[in-house]
């Protein structure tokens, strides 16, 4: 065993494709090493300007290995005593002469076969290859080009170190031959730095400012940011996917305060918020909960006087904040128009804007009759001022922050709270973790949005297929599931979407009921068969969908649970659709006791009550099963008591069928 370095030199690797490839790196390297059958535990460190992995304990060599060959069955490998172009096949795959031939019984057949050892190679004879592979393995997106060459990687590869023990692995991979030097931080020296093992490799980076662990990196920032809070009694905000990128272009992390003139905190807080951050990557300050006129940014530079940095990075700041401002005083002259909408394609055979925000109205309309909600003249005007912010000069250069920048402008031009705040969260949710709209006056305004969304995509088309989903109509799905989850109110999906459906081109609905409810199974980390269950009860009601869903699961936790599923499986199994109504004196008395418990199950007043009580039917039922004979030669006897097997199941199929599960 011996220590193995390997360091790929680059030039700066763009973070947000890194970031994006980082969590495969490890798992890609470790398939090699697998596939070369040479698993070890392994460091891996990144900076912009390499990746590194580092094996304390490396095999010198391969351990040997079997391979077994089995070929085509003796009677179809040989005629008349001569190989065929099968066997002659299997002699070739397993590289052997014909008299090495072996046959062995499988499976009752005479077989092929051929078992031979391995040897395994020197590490160092195939390091290069297996560097190779895996740096053609990494998947960043866009690759680039260099000098003459004809291959690609994310940035130009300038050096590869790979030491084994204190040996130089020597290939050359990407035009790059292996040696033992690597780069130190650019504002100590651009030359490469030779080393003679691989702790004088580490020493060099370290005494030269080249923090390899990302990890310190990220604790050396987060610790500035405590002391940068305590000397100026600010707090920074917190911003994960920011500091894992500024981790990602940096080698030494310095953390410094810089400051912006007062007067551009007459801008929307969102707006610089994210003119620094998208821009300049600075986190913004806060100051008793309030936006402070001050920025951190992280530098990459190691000097004694960071003055000028910080100078330059304010006067970039007050360029980007100036454009801001001119934007905002000059949008705020005109206000929102939302006749300019009419000028504004949305999509072809989808009209304009303006055509959008007229359906959406329309929308609006039937969810406040199926909501029982009154404010529907307020929404509308809502709804007519919703995307005028599209025409304004900030949302053309923050198109981020479209909606946000509408409600900011509503509510300078006067209107009422409600209508503002409906305009700002019309997008919600937007992500995953994104919030929801925060009541149910804009909650309506948004569901409007994703439905017509959804209706008019659909209505052309324009459906998702497999991964691609262009327009986000997933994403819409989900965000319209969420929020009626959290209006907590009962809400008929499907007979919404058929009453929806005479504002669009007509198309099978199903296909847009099916997609919606689809996004269910994404809900709940749960046995997906007991979601197909409950959406198989043909329930569009979401706030009863979830009920039945968290219902069924808690029961199953229970450790009878698989003895009352059996039950009732064979119940669901044996019941048929019938139209024969129940006569209660033809019952013998275990059909009485189990009719009597099966009515006072129909009392229960939540679904989780009647489940419970459904389930509790199990002694009665398996008495009913002992006792009696359903298909009877009676006729009489025989349909009431498929009556009776129907309508237990019926109940529960209310709720879920128990066919579809599967423990």
């Amino acid at each position: 065993m011996s220590e193995l370095l390997i360091e790929i030199g680059t030039e700066e690797l763009p973070a947000i494709p890194l970031l994006k490839e980082l969590p495969n790196i490890e798992k890609k390297w470790q398939n090699i090493l697998d596939e070369y059958h040479l698993m070890s535990e392994f460091e891996f460190y990144y900076t912009p300007r390499r990746l590194v992995f580092f094996h304390k304990n490396f095999h010198q060599k391969q351990e040997d290995t079997t391979a077994e060959f089995i070929g085509a069955p003796k009677n179809i490998a040989f005629k008349e005593g001569k190989l065929t172009p099968a066997g002659e096949a299997f002699l070739e795959k397993a590289g052997i002469k014909e008299n090495e031939l072996e046959f062995k019984e499988i499976k009752g057949k005479e077989v092929l076969y051929y078992q031979k050892t391995l040897t395994g190679k020197n590490s160092i004879e195939i390091l290069g290859e297996m560097i190779n592979k895996f740096l053609k393995s990494l998947n960043f997106g866009k690759s680039m080009r260099w000098g003459d060459h004809s291959f690609e990687f994310i940035r130009a590869i300038r050096n590869i170190a790979c030491v084994l023990g204190d040996q130089l692995v020597e290939f050359e991979i990407f035009g790059v031959k292996s040696s033992k030097k690597t780069f130190v931080h650019r504002s100590v020296s651009y030359n490469f730095f030779p080393f003679q093992n691989i702790k004088e490799y580490f020493q060099i980076l370290e005494n030269n400012f080249i923090i390899l662990d990302p990890k310190k990196r990220e604790e050396k920032i987060l610790n500035e940011f405590k002391e940068l809070e305590t000397k100026y009694n600010i707090t920074i905000s917190e911003d994960k996917e920011l500091l894992a990128e500024v981790v990602a272009i940096t080698e030494y992390p310095k953390a410094l305060f810089g400051s912006f003139d007062k007067a551009f905190l007459e801008i929307p807080n969102e707006v610089i918020i994210t003119s620094m951050r998208e821009n300049q990557r600075y986190f913004a300050v806060f100051n008793n909960n309030e936006l402070s006129n001050h920025f951190i940014v992280v530098s990459n530079a190691v000097c004694e006087d960071y003055s000028k940095i910080i100078h330059g990075n304010e006067r970039v700041l007050r360029a980007r904040l100036s454009d801001a401002m001119f934007f905002y005083q000059n949008d705020l002259q005109k206000g929102l128009e939302p006749k300019k909408l009419k000028k504004i394609v949305y999509l072809e055979n989808l009209g304009t804007m303006s055509d959008k925000s007229s359906r959406e109205i329309e929308l609006a309309k039937i969810l406040c009759e199926f909501l029982k909600n009154n404010d529907f003249e307020k929404i509308s005007k809502a709804i007519y001022y919703a995307k005028a912010d599209l025409t304004t000069q900030m949302v053309y250069e923050f198109t981020d922050l479209q909606g946000i920048i509408g409600g900011y402008y509503a509510a300078k031009m006067g209107l009422e709270q409600e209508i503002c705040l409906a305009i700002k969260e019309q997008y919600l949710p937007n992500s995953e973790k994104s919030d929801l709209p925060s009541t149910e006056f804009s909650s309506i305004v948004a569901l409007a949005n994703k439905f017509d969304t959804l209706l008019g995509l659909f209505s052309i088309g324009k459906i998702p297929s497999g991964t691609k989903d262009p327009y986000a109509l997933r994403r819409a799905a989900n965000g319209i599931l969420k929020i009626f989850l959290k209006l907590n109110k009962n809400f008929d999906i499907n007979a919404f979407l058929e009453k929806a459906l005479k504002n669009y081109q007509n198309f099978n609905l199903q296909i847009l009921k099916d997609f919606i409810f689809e996004r269910i199974y994404t809900f709940y980390d749960l046995n997906p068969s007991f979601i197909k269950a409950v959406l198989v009860s043909k329930n569009s009601d979401i706030i009863s969908i979830d009920e039945s869903i968290k219902a069924l699961a808690k029961i199953s936790q229970k450790s009878n649970f698989g003895d009352y599923f059996s039950t009732f499986k064979r119940l669901a199994n044996i019941a048929q659709k019938t139209t024969n109504t129940i006569d209660e004196s033809l019952f013998v008395e275990a059909e009485k006791k189990l009719y009597i418990a099966f009515k006072e199950s129909l009392k229960a007043l939540t679904i989780e009550e009647k489940l419970n009580k459904l389930f509790a039917l199990k002694p009665e039922i398996d008495a009913f099963f002992e006792a009696v004979m359903i298909n009877d030669k009676d006729e009489k006897l025989k349909n009431n008591r498929q009556a009776l097997v129907f309508s237990i199941y019926q109940e529960f199929l209310k709720i879920a069928d128990i066919k579809e599960l599967s423990l």
